[in-house]
């Protein structure tokens, strides 16, 4: 059997098409759709936005018109619970998510096995259930339903404030940056030519004939009961 390839998913729970492209590659890992080593990159949207010089959709008056419509299509397409938060500008463009990604870059480090699962629900808060993600109890309530136990969640948020877990995501976000990134989701498969950057949520298609696998949908497992 060949060697897994390696995918690095750079990712910021503010950004709904993160959640599709991190549902999408989740499910393909695990149901070993294809043979990959895939490696999450919390990372902070807006300093690739910033550092890449580049304006986010909504900020564009035609683009927030398509967004809107598109993520209902993705909504059913990829099979994921997404609703837009009512206050959207407030959610995402105001309030933001630098401590949302810190925090999820403080359980990362030490917890690495709970990074998928805290995402998940960071997503779900936000972008399923129009709820907060700034706020300590929101985080400790995150960690919870995550499956984090009261000590993990402890530890993590005593070190949002600590220079390790700033420098972590600024070396995510860096990372990024060095790939030319200019948004989320950005996905990197390593592969015999080097690395390739694919953007977005639906370039699959793409990125399977990189890797050399088959496309098989949003979900392979569904693909394949269907055979």
């Amino acid at each position: 059997m060949s060697a897994k390839r390696r995918v690095e998913l750079f990712y910021d729970v503010v950004s709904p098409y993160s959640w599709f492209a991190f549902e999408v590659l989740c499910r393909y890992r695990a149901s070993g759709a294809w043979n990959i080593n895939l490696q999450l990159r919390p990372c902070f949207l807006g300093g690739i936005m910033q550092g890449s010089e580049n304006k986010p959709p909504a900020a564009v008056p035609n683009k927030a018109y398509y967004m809107s419509k598109d993520l209902q299509r993705m909504r059913e397409f990829m099979d994921v619970p997404l609703n837009q938060p009512k206050n959207f500008v407030e959610a995402v463009l105001i309030k933001g998510s630098l401590q949302a990604m810190r925090f999820v870059t403080a359980v990362d480090i030490k917890h690495p096995e709970k990074t998928e699962a805290l995402s998940r629900e960071l997503w779900m808060r936000i972008w399923s259930r129009d709820e907060d993600i700034t706020q300590p109890d929101s985080f400790i309530e995150a960690g919870k339903k995550a499956g984090l136990s009261e000590a993990v969640v402890k530890d993590a948020l005593g070190r949002l404030k600590d220079q390790e877990i700033k420098d972590m995501l600024k070396q995510n976000t860096q990372a990024a940056l060095d790939y030319k990134a200019f948004g989320a989701p950005t996905i990197i498969a390593h592969v015999d030519s080097g690395p390739e950057l694919v953007f977005g949520a639906d370039r699959f298609d793409i990125l399977a004939r990189l890797l050399g696998e088959e496309w098989k949908g949003p979900n392979p497992e569904t693909a394949t009961s269907k055979l």
